[in-house]
């Protein structure tokens, strides 16, 4: 058993670096070798112990909520034609009947607006917030890793790894008070600093475990950058009465937002794939040699 059991997904973005595919695919649902993105999230998220599944959606999210949702048709074919491996592939896109919900943002107003429309469903306990755009390969999920470690430092929880000063602009970054083996006690978080005033290179990724105090903060927030709501103006607000803590997940991250993340990401979990890899890795190795011919 887990003290969280509930984890939101912002879900509500366009895409619009995947265009023309997410004219009508959402982002969400383009796959990742063989599973959708959300998948990814997901699945982390049930490894972690979480029970109640809270999308954030959008216009045009339809195949993400169907997506989730039981395919009797299907699954009598593929029963009465024997495809037993193909059923037990769709095993994994089934949630807990009523233990999912969708909530439609109308508006892009930001990430802290979006966490803020889940305050009824969440209620007055702690929950996770997971972004699927970035994807962690780890042995070992990185938000159980992260419950598993606040359950000892309690208060708000982000997940980070190290960036080079040339890449800390692009992200927020915890300014740290103290170290305690992968936990950093912050003093604030930094969003988006320039590299020679960013207090640390220890960059926030999307995973967040927060307490409900956050949606206070979230309610009396006015626009941030971009002109957005701002989570980690939220958090910062909540600092004097709530703990920060940043937690160094152990596992290896890919920004799926990118065109460059997700095709990076797609080869590394082929690869790890007995079924592909062999193949994939004569077909990396020919292709590379054939490029470093014709340099």
């Amino acid at each position: 058993m887990t003290h969280i059991r509930k984890a939101v997904f912002p879900v509500a973005g366009l895409g619009t670096r995947f265009l023309p595919a997410t004219k009508s695919v959402p982002k969400e649902m383009l796959p990742l070798v063989d599973r959708p993105l959300i998948q990814y999230a997901v699945d982390e998220a049930r490894e972690a112990g979480i029970e109640e599944f809270i999308f954030i959606t959008s216009a045009g999210k339809n195949p993400l909520e169907d997506y989730f949702d039981s395919a009797s048709a299907l699954e009598r074919r593929l029963q009465d034609n024997g495809k037993t491996s193909a059923l037990e592939a769709l095993e994994s896109t089934q949630l807990p009947e009523g233990r999912l919900a969708f909530v439609r943002q109308s508006a892009p107003r930001g990430l802290g607006h979006a966490v803020g429309l889940a305050r009824h469903l969440v209620g007055d306990e702690p929950f996770a917030v997971l972004l699927p755009d970035d994807v962690i390969k780890a042995p070992r999920g990185a938000l159980g890793q992260m419950i598993a470690e606040h359950k000892h430092t309690g208060g708000h929880m982000v997940a980070t790894m190290e960036v080079s000063p040339r890449q800390v602009s692009a992200y927020g970054v915890i300014d740290p008070i103290a170290a305690y083996g992968r936990s950093l006690r912050a003093r604030r978080l930094v969003e988006k600093p320039a590299a020679d005033k960013a207090p640390s290179n220890d960059a926030i990724i999307g995973r967040y475990l927060l307490e409900p105090s956050i949606f206070e903060q979230l309610g009396n927030l006015g626009p941030g950058a971009g002109g957005e709501l701002q989570l980690t103006d939220a958090i910062n607000a909540d600092i004097p009465t709530t703990p920060v803590t940043g937690f160094r997940f152990e596992g290896e991250r890919f920004d799926c937002g990118s065109v460059q993340g997700f095709v990076q990401a797609t080869v590394a979990f082929a690869l790890e794939r007995n079924a592909l890899s062999g193949d994939l890795s004569d077909f990396l190795a020919e292709r590379l040699q054939s490029r470093a011919l014709a340099a």
